[in-house]
Order: structure tokens, then C-alpha cells, then sequence
């Protein structure tokens, strides 16, 4: 009876497994073409949409997928610089179908996939706000190295040095300080105040698939700080087996280097069921000093970042991806750059030790109607620093600092009319533990931030119209009560090509310690620090953008055009007073509410390009005209006038980037960028008196030539070189000697400089 029994079972289980086993019982092969040349295109990503299953075509250009669900299917083809292709497919049991793609060579790639407009993957072109995209493409044509030489190379972004003894950066997007951006590391807010100091450019080029930018408040997405934009940096995922090693090297007048090395390799299993990216980069560089009187204009840098990124498919919709990098950072500035620190008129030397990693789990349902995201980030940074004039012993500094990140997400796609719907919940907590000292200065800065947050958002959208509406409630423990900051977009495409888009956020930024006052300037033979006044209020944003956004093809020719308004309103903004000094001769700043600003402007960008068999041309430009304004006039010193001009804020500013490839194998770069006028501080010291200087425009032009030389099959070596600041623009009235100002910096970060670059690609 026993036996009967478990045979009835045995039977019954095997006939409702049965129809899910068949499910599975199909297979699909193929082959993917360049739809110009003919050619078949290698390594293509190949995948059943809505799944984890996917491929690459092998060598010849042909793929093959087996074991796939059976019924109606969509593929999606996608390779870099091509039309990503989506094409249906009915797979049926038991059967091999033959699916054939041709692909188009693009260069604007509108329909890239883009993640940090809505949280979630979707079309550039159908995003409810504009993404732009920075592609590995750039840093070759640009021949940057870090994040932080990047990011100018768009419309509304301008990234500047600011202190000439450290090299610390400011990314500045429509006019607004680094600390109104939300720096994401895979969609992950652990950028904190200290990883912000130097961090752009502390994460080289060769671990970044892309980095997404969007202009204009981002707080109901992504929480405080996101006022002025969101930069989304994404980090390279393995998508083939691979290995590539690059060396860049640069020298300039002085005789002066800097050495770029890195090695990525990408391992896939060959079920491509678990994938590994690993990256390895080193970068070096000597002391600058322009006008030969014993003192950087750029400071000694080595820094060494290793990590790696890895998924495992857990399943045909659900995944697991982890991340972790490590950075050792070392930049030494000042005089007397080879001896101890205290021994040196002025020196600021930090040793950084950063680690880094996340974690998440995805899972969509196979009808691709819902989708769970859960995940973790965390970041520690070890800092041991030296900000001091006159051979201080006591400038001394050790400081810690802890981000950590975790939420839940989830989205439901339904129809809705004419429309289809997505609607997107999701809870994050977020926490900084951060511990400042230098007990030298008697300044001991221990911050504790817990942020809990909630947001929801719907998106109604059709080929023609989108409509989002969402809102995100946040409590700060340093503010008495939540935060609500709402959102709404409205996305028109009239006719194929023309997209219109008008959007309204707002924000707001907690009364706690921001970049600039955990780095401590050499002023006068003395330092400046900032505090926070005791009365300190939170401020708050509300920020709205109208933009049209016109593709057309003509032919080999395409051709894009964007044209972006903004303003922002800052209510209570924040501002930096000089405060006397102390009974040390620091100078003190006090960072105080004022009572309002505004920016406001226009962002215009335009793109050509055209592709040929044997002839390709690129041509990209951007050029943004803004004013950035106090309410009522401010006034810093009491040896400046008061005004309502907002320092370090140009009102003209663009870029420009051509890539052409004459023949095969033979690419021609230039690129170049242009900063107007813009209202500088220059404090006392090497001058008798605080005083504004009113800055000259500078242009910023380079030259890069590049060879590919194909080896064996895929195997390619690349030479490159190049002069960067071919004009020399460089600052030319430097201050000089120990009672220098070392904030008093602008235009290019570096000089003519030469370079010269190998790349290996197997």
C-alpha cells in the first residue's frame, strides 16, 4: 500500500512538472550583422528580454541559446556604439529557430538604456528627464584618467581645482556648489562629505562602464544634496572573457610626470551563469610648480585602486551582484615636498585608505510586470592628515569615516488605457558616522547622520506622452521635523525625433559639516577653518526645467540638438563669512544662513556625426549661459563690497569634442574647453588686502592621435599621443611664497603637458 502510494505521487509530480520542464525546451541561433558593411559583429550581447538569458556572439558573429522558454519572445541585440535592436520571436517546443539581426553603427545612441532618471531601466529618449551619457568612448577620446577630468565635458557641469597645495575639486553643475550634488557609485549614495573632499578624483576611468548625468533636483529621488543634479557613476559589469592592460604617460616643461597604469580583465562561466570583472589601476605623479619659487600649483599624487564586480544569476529572473574596490591615496603639496610635513612652510598631506563595496539582489517576475531590488552599500575611509603653515607640529590630523546605505524597491508595470503605467515604492536608510580631528586646532568634529527615507512615484506613458508624479519623505535626525520633496514631469514627442520635456523638484540640505569644511587652506602663513553657526538653519530648494531634445538621421548623417532652461530657488542658502581670527592667527569662517538665490539659465548642446565603411566623423558641443545670484548682496570681508554675485560662478562656459577616423585603424581627437570670467576670492596674505579679482577667459584645448594595431584575431594594441593644454593657459598670477593663498586657484588644473599611451586588448 506504502509503495502504491508513493507511486501515485511519484506520477502525479512528475505529470505537473512536466509542462514546466517543457517551458524550456526550445533553442535559438543566429547571427548579427553590421547593417552597413555586412560584416559580422563578435562579442554582441544577445539577450531574451525580461530574463537573465543571454549571450554573446562568438568570433564569427554567430550566437547560440538553448533551453529557452518557449512561446512569444522578444531578443534584444546590443553593442556598443550601435542601435540597441529589439526583435520578436515565437519559440516553439522541441524546435531550433534561426533568428538573423542587423544592427545600425550610431554614435548618439538615444536608445541606450539609462537607469538614473526613474530608478530604473528605461530609453534615453522615452526618460522623463534628460540622461546624459559619459561612455568609456569619451575617456579614450578625451584621454582622461579619473572621474573628476570627465565630467566638463558636458553641458551645465564644470569641474574646477580650488586648492593649489592638495588639489581638491569641485564639481559645480548649473552654477551650484559640489555640495548641491548627489554623487552616486552605482546608484548608491556613499559619496559622504570627507569621500566628496577628493573623491572624484580618486576613481579612475577603467572601472566605469558609464556615468549617467542629470541635470536638475533629484530629492525625490535620491534624497538631500541632490538639488543640483545627480551623477550616477556605474562601474563595468563582465560581459565577455577578456584581458586589457594601458600605460599613459605624461610629461611636461618642468620635466614633471604623470603615469597612468591599469589592467582590467572580465571571466564568465561558460553557462554565463556567474561573471567576474576585475580591475587593477596605479596612477603617479610629481609636483608641479609653475612660477619656480619652491611651491605647488599641483601637488605630488599616488594613488592605487584594485576591486572587482561580480554576479551570479540565481536564477532565469533573479541575480546577485557584489562589488568591492580598495584605494590607497597619497597627495603631498606646499614647499618642501620630500621632507616631513612639519618641517615645511606649508604642506598639506593626506594618506587616504578607502573601501568600498555593495551588494543586491534583483528579481523581476517572467512576465517583466514587477520587479524587487534589494540592496546594501557601504564605504570607510582612514584619513591621516597635515593642514599647517609654519612649520606646526601640531597640524596633525587622523580622521574616520563611515557610509553605509541599504533599501528595498519595487516596481509594478500595468496598462492603463491608452497609457501604460509604472509605479515605483521603495525605503532607504542611510547613515554617516564621521570623526574629524586635529587637536592641534583645537577642532574635534564628531557627526552622526541617520536618514530614513520613503518615495513613491507613477509614471503614466505612451510613445507620445509621459506623465510622472512622485514624492520622497525624509527624516533627518538633525532636523525636528520630516522632509517631504515632490516631483512632476511631463514628457511630449509631437512628431518622431522631438522630445519635450518640463519638469518641477525640489530639495533641501541638512545644517551638518559638507566638503569644504573638512579641508583646512593655507592662508596668510597661517590656515583658515570653517564652523557651523550655532543657529544654523536647513536649506531648501525648488528647482523647474523646460528643454526640447531633436534627432534627426540624414542618411550616413545624424544629427542631435538640446536645448535646456533652468532655474533654481534657494531659500535660507548657505554662505561663508569671514569671523576674525583666532589666538593663533587663523582665519575663521562661519558658514551662516543668508536669505535666498537663484540660478538660472540655458544649456544647449548639439551633435553630428557621420559613418562610413571607411570614414567616421563625431562631432559634439556644449555651451551653457547662466547667472547665479544672491537675494540680497553678500559680503564675505570687510575689505570686499557687498554683492550679489555668487564666487567661482561664470557666466559662459562650454566644450567641444571632435573624433575622426580618416582611414581604419587611424583616430584624429580634439577636444577643448572654455571658462569666461567669473568673480574670484583672493585673501591677504601674499596681498595686502581681501580682495575679488574678476578672472580672464581661458581655453583648454588638446590633441590625441591613436593607431590600432590588429594583432591576431580580436587581439588589437593601440598607440596613442597627444599634448593636453596645447595653449599653455595656465594661471598666471600666482600667489607666491609662505604667505600665499592656496584656495586662490583657477582655470586649467595642468599645464602643456605630453603624453604617449600603449593599450593591449586580448
Amino acid at each position: 500500500m506504502e509503495m502504491s502510494i508513493r507511486l501515485k505521487i511519484g506520477v502525479c509530480f512528475l505529470l505537473l512538472c512536466a509542462p514546466l520542464c517543457a517551458q524550456y525546451d526550445a533553442h535559438l541561433v543566429g547571427h548579427v550583422l553590421d547593417e552597413q558593411t555586412g560584416e559580422h559583429l563578435p562579442f554582441v550581447n544577445v539577450q531574451l528580454k525580461g530574463t537573465n538569458i543571454g549571450t554573446v556572439t562568438d568570433e564569427s558573429g554567430h550566437y547560440f541559446l538553448k533551453d529557452l522558454p518557449i512561446g512569444k519572445q522578444v531578443v534584444v541585440f546590443s553593442y556598443v556604439g550601435y542601435e540597441t535592436e529589439e526583435l520578436p520571436v515565437l519559440l516553439e517546443e522541441g524546435k531550433t529557430v534561426e533568428l538573423k539581426a542587423a544592427i545600425h553603427e550610431v554614435s548618439q545612441q538615444l536608445n541606450s538604456v539609462v537607469v538614473t532618471a526613474n530608478r530604473y531601466a528605461t530609453k534615453r529618449q522615452e526618460a522623463a528627464t534628460i540622461v546624459n551619457v559619459l561612455s568609456p568612448k569619451l575617456f579614450e577620446t578625451a584621454a582622461v584618467g579619473c572621474v573628476a577630468e570627465a565630467l566638463s565635458f558636458q553641458p551645465g557641469l564644470r569641474v574646477e581645482n580650488t586648492c593649489s597645495n592638495c588639489g581638491k575639486t569641485d564639481l559645480r553643475i548649473n552654477g551650484l556648489q559640489g555640495q548641491y550634488t548627489q554623487i552616486l557609485m552605482d546608484s548608491r549614495p556613499v559619496f559622504s562629505s570627507m569621500a566628496s573632499v577628493y573623491g572624484l578624483e580618486q576613481v579612475p576611468a577603467a572601472m566605469i562602464d558609464r556615468i549617467e548625468v542629470v541635470r536638475g533636483g533629484g530629492s525625490a529621488m535620491y534624497g538631500a544634496n541632490a538639488i543640483a543634479g545627480v551623477v550616477n557613476i556605474i562601474t563595468k559589469e563582465p560581459v565577455r572573457n577578456f584581458v586589457n592592460i594601458a600605460n599613459t604617460s605624461q610629461v611636461n616643461e618642468h620635466a614633471g610626470y604623470d603615469i597612468h597604469t591599469d589592467l582590467n580583465a572580465s571571466v564568465l562561466t561558460e553557462n554565463r551563469k556567474i561573471g567576474a570583472y576585475l580591475f587593477a589601476c596605479h596612477r603617479t605623479r610629481s609636483p608641479y610648480d609653475r612660477d619656480l619659487d619652491g611651491f605647488s600649483e599641483v601637488p605630488q599624487l599616488r594613488t592605487t585602486t584594485a576591486g572587482a564586480r561580480l554576479f551570479v544569476k540565481t536564477g532565469d529572473y533573479s541575480k546577485i551582484t557584489a562589488e568591492y574596490h580598495h584605494t590607497t591615496d597619497y597627495r603631498r603639496g606646499g614647499n618642501r615636498i620630500d621632507d616631513e610635513p612639519h618641517k615645511a612652510d606649508i604642506a598639506e598631506q593626506l594618506r587616504h585608505n578607502i573601501d568600498a563595496g555593495s551588494l543586491a539582489f534583483d528579481w523581476y517576475s517572467p512576465d517583466n510586470r514587477h520587479f524587487v531590488s534589494a540592496y546594501s552599500a557601504v564605504q570607510h575611509i582612514g584619513r591621516e592628515s597635515y593642514f599647517g603653515a609654519g612649520r606646526d607640529t601640531a597640524a596633525y590630523g587622523r580622521s574616520t569615516d563611515l557610509t553605509a546605505n541599504t533599501g528595498l524597491q519595487y516596481r509594478f508595470s500595468y496598462p492603463c488605457g491608452l497609457m501604460n503605467g509604472d509605479l515605483t515604492v521603495g525605503a532607504e536608510y542611510n547613515y554617516n558616522g564621521l570623526h574629524d580631528r586635529m587637536l592641534g586646532y583645537g577642532r574635534d568634529i564628531t557627526q552622526n547622520v541617520h536618514v530614513v527615507g520613503a518615495y513613491a512615484q507613477n509614471e503614466w506613458k505612451n510613445a507620445e506622452w509621459s506623465v510622472l508624479l512622485g514624492a520622497r519623505l525624509e527624516k533627518h535626525n538633525l532636523l525636528t521635523l520630516p522632509v517631504c520633496a515632490p516631483r512632476a514631469t511631463v514628457r511630449y514627442t509631437p512628431v518622431e525625433g522631438l522630445v519635450l520635456r518640463a519638469g518641477y523638484s525640489s530639495g533641501y540640505r541638512a545644517p551638518q559639516a559638507y566638503d569644504e569644511d573638512l579641508h583646512v587652506a593655507a592662508v596668510g602663513g597661517n590656515v583658515s577653518l570653517i564652523t557651523l553657526a550655532p543657529d544654523l538653519r536647513p536649506e531648501y530648494s525648488h528647482s523647474a526645467t523646460l528643454s526640447a531634445d531633436w534627432y534627426r538621421q540624414f542618411g550616413a548623417w545624424e544629427l542631435n540638438l538640446t536645448a535646456e532652461g533652468f532655474y533654481t530657488y534657494l531659500q535660507d542658502v548657505y554662505f561663508l563669512r569671514e569671523d576674525g581670527k583666532d589666538a593663533a592667527g587663523n582665519l575663521l569662517f562661519t558658514r551662516t544662513n543668508a536669505r535666498g538665490a537663484w540660478v538660472g539659465g540655458l544649456n544647449l548642446e548639439g551633435k553630428l556625426s557621420l559613418t562610413l565603411p571607411s570614414f567616421n566623423f563625431q562631432l559634439s558641443a556644449g555651451y551653457t549661459y547662466q547667472q547665479s545670484r544672491y537675494i540680497e548682496a553678500q559680503q564675505w570681508s570687510e575689505s570686499v563690497a557687498p554683492q550679489t554675485r555668487m564666487l567661482h560662478t561664470p557666466d559662459n562656459y562650454a566644450y567641444l569634442l571632435l573624433d575622426m577616423q580618416p582611414v581604419k585603424d587611424f583616430t584624429i581627437s580634439v577636444n577643448g574647453k572654455a571658462t569666461g570670467s567669473m568673480l574670484v576670492p583672493h585673501l591677504a596674505g601674499f596681498v595686502a588686502h581681501d580682495e575679488e579679482v574678476l578672472t580672464p577667459t581661458f581655453w583648454d584645448i588638446s590633441l590625441r592621435l591613436a593607431y590600432d594595431i590588429h594583432l591576431y584575431k580580436h587581439y588589437c594594441l593601440e598607440v596613442s599621443a597627444g599634448v593636453k593644454n596645447i595653449l599653455d593657459q595656465f594661471q598666471r598670477d600666482i600667489d607666491q611664497g609662505p604667505n600665499r593663498d592656496a584656495n586662490y586657484i583657477y582655470g586649467p588644473s595642468q599645464p602643456r603637458t605630453y603624453f604617449a599611451g600603449l593599450a593591449l586588448r586580448l
